[in-house]
């Protein structure tokens, strides 16, 4: 990519930069610190958290005006999307250079990733039921078992602490049309809430070698409800998409088919005798599609148990589980197809402790895979705080990715196909100045053994050997009063060693800056994401790319908001995957409003 958008991207941060020093004022109070639960299955203060975590608040949501969970994430440090498309066309996401299907994505702590195609479906999560995301950098199987050798992306939908109503209407480009509404009320002894979202547009054409516009529409929903019952909390939880989108076939053939995505769970958290808590989790999850113009469907099912017991010792903090799964896959393609069943026992401890400018976190997990036997993962990570501003640390982990039934028995598959295993080291300096600026950075170093790749000689999936992924990460961001400004630099090579070649799809630099202006009540924001040229399928090459965003919000009184967003404001056009168009220049604007 150009050397002139990095200069341009750069002269607007320092001035920026400067500009925000000048003009704001004290801190705040009501910015605190985030508490995160991904890092460690606990709630625990982000800045405790050793390893990087990255939290989209609810406020960066709204800022956004995002169309789904992958919109959001792409102007994260360290993640890469590919899209095949516009709206509701399939979407992967690649996290520190690993594969797509190495990112694990929960919903409220279950995981959604199916166990037919690896990936969870980002693009059907709508941002309007998202309260806020936690993002977790690195191997985190012994936390969370397959898929984890990336990282993991927690969605944890709407909850409030009071009464509150909310609703929205909006359209745009593309004959986009949306709506919103949610309620919920919290008390002393319980709450409930619910929340429902529509999503309908015609779209634009998702391949670039046609015309033909592709449409898309989902109808979401998000229900809780919790009771206590003195040291004794019950609560039950349903999130789901369900809707159509239209797509092309390999030979320009227009088709369509309906999906339903959906996470349920019912909760039990209990405070025992001697400082000892108890949390069981019972969940189900339903991941469908059907192809409107055949038989044709793939359809994931997965019941599991996750249970945790923590307790404190001293200067330690101990976390010990049990988690069990029974999972089926099926799917029927060109007169073939498969049905699979899959059960995964798993037992895991952890250990947090903290002494003086030390942190250390253990975890080890022994999961048995009735398919690939028993597989041992673990953490070992250390913080060290040379004083008020500095912290030092490091980490090493062990992950594991069992191949899913598509891989194994799906078009390409190969049953005699190896779990991929990852090893992973990482290291980072923080600085922390003040309350308002944050200096981070990251080094990491993955290899991954038996990766899973198509070979396109023998026409199927294979193990190829060994995966190497080297990167850096340097981060910067200042919250004040009127502005918000952060600054990402990611800079990595990810290589399938045994060939000499880059792996598909992971640009090797990429520089993401975000601002948003406070005007009172009004805000007004950019987002950039400066993306280096990439290779894909067939070692095609994808150039390089600048895309910017603008966001603004127009308070209009306490409770309504007007809110505007341009799509790809330089009208850029690119690819993340060959041959699929991105969306070119368009505006979105909505209403909404909020009572609590």
């Amino acid at each position: 990519m150009a050397r002139t958008g990095y200069g341009a991207l750069l002269a607007l941060l320092l001035s920026c930069s400067v500009a925000a020093q000048a003009t704001d004022g004290n801190l705040e109070s009501e910015i605190e610190a985030d508490i995160v639960v991904t890092a460690t299955r606990t709630p625990m203060p982000i800045e405790q958290a050793i390893v990087p975590v990255t939290v989209i608040t609810r406020q960066d949501i709204e800022q956004s005006l995002a169309s789904d969970l992958a919109e959001l994430l792409r102007f994260e440090a360290g993640i890469e999307i590919g899209r095949n498309g516009g709206p509701g066309q399939g979407t992967s996401v690649f996290m520190r250079g690993t594969e797509s299907n190495h990112t694990l994505v929960l919903i409220d702590g279950v995981r959604i990733n199916p166990g037919t195609v690896g990936g969870a479906a980002v693009h059907y999560i709508a941002p309007e039921l998202i309260e806020r995301i936690e993002i977790v950098k690195g191997a985190r199987s012994a936390l969370f078992g397959t898929d984890a050798i990336g990282g993991v992306i927690n969605v944890i939908t709407r909850r409030r602490d009071h009464a509150w109503l909310e609703a929205s209407l909006g359209g745009g480009s593309f004959n986009t049309r949306s709506a919103y509404a949610a309620a919920g009320r919290r008390t002393e002894s319980g709450d409930i809430g619910l929340g429902l979202n529509l999503q309908d547009t015609d779209g634009f054409p998702a391949r670039t070698d046609t015309v033909i516009d592709r449409g898309y529409e989902n109808l979401s929903a998000n229900f809780h409800a919790g009771k206590r019952f003195g040291d004794h909390y019950i609560s039950l939880r349903h999130w789901r998409a369900a809707g159509s989108n239209e797509y092309f076939d390999f030979f320009l053939t227009p088709l369509d088919q309906d999906f339903r995505n959906a996470s349920s769970a019912l909760e039990l958290r209990s405070d025992l005798a001697g400082g000892l808590s108890s949390k069981l989790v019972v969940s189900h999850i339903l991941d469908e599609i059907e192809q409107n113009q055949s038989a044709d469907f793939v359809r994931s099912k997965r019941n599991t148990l996750d249970w945790q017991l923590d307790w404190a010792a001293g200067d330690h903090r101990w976390i010990g589980g049990l988690y069990l799964v029974d999972e089926n896959a099926a799917a029927a393609a060109f007169g073939s197809g498969f049905d699979a069943d899959t059960k995964v026992r798993a037992v895991f401890l952890e250990n947090l402790w903290a002494r003086g400018p030390h942190r250390t976190f253990t975890a080890v997990r022994l999961t048995d895979h009735d398919t690939f036997g028993n597989h041992v993962t673990w953490n070992a990570e250390y913080a060290f705080t040379l004083d008020e501003h500095w912290t030092l640390n490091a980490g090493i982990g062990h992950a594991f990715r069992a191949p899913d039934a598509t891989d194994r028995f799906g078009f390409g598959g190969n049953p005699s196909l190896d779990p991929e295993i990852a090893d992973e080291v990482q290291a980072g300096l923080s600085y922390r100045p003040n309350a308002r600026h944050s200096i981070d950075l990251e080094l990491y170093y993955n290899d991954i053994e038996d990766l899973i790749e198509f070979d396109l000689a023998s026409f199927e999936l294979r193990n190829i050997g060994v995966a190497e992924i080297r990167g850096a990460e340097l981060r910067w961001e200042y919250r004040g009063d009127r502005y918000s400004l952060l600054a990402t630099l990611v800079r990595q090579s990810a290589e399938n060693a045994a060939a000499g070649v880059r792996l598909p799809r992971r640009a090797e630099e990429s520089l993401a800056f975000k601002a948003v202006r406070n005007f009172g009540p009004h805000r007004l924001g950019v987002a950039v994401l400066a993306s280096g040229d990439r290779t894909d399928i067939g070692n095609q090459r994808l150039a390089g790319y600048v895309v910017a965003n603008l966001t603004g919000q127009l308070a209009l009184g306490d409770r309504w908001r007007l809110n505007a967003r341009i799509e790809n404001l330089l009208d850029a056009q690119y690819e993340t995957v060959a041959g699929f168009r991105m969306q070119e220049r368009s505006a979105f604007v909505d209403l909404s409003y909020q009572w609590q």
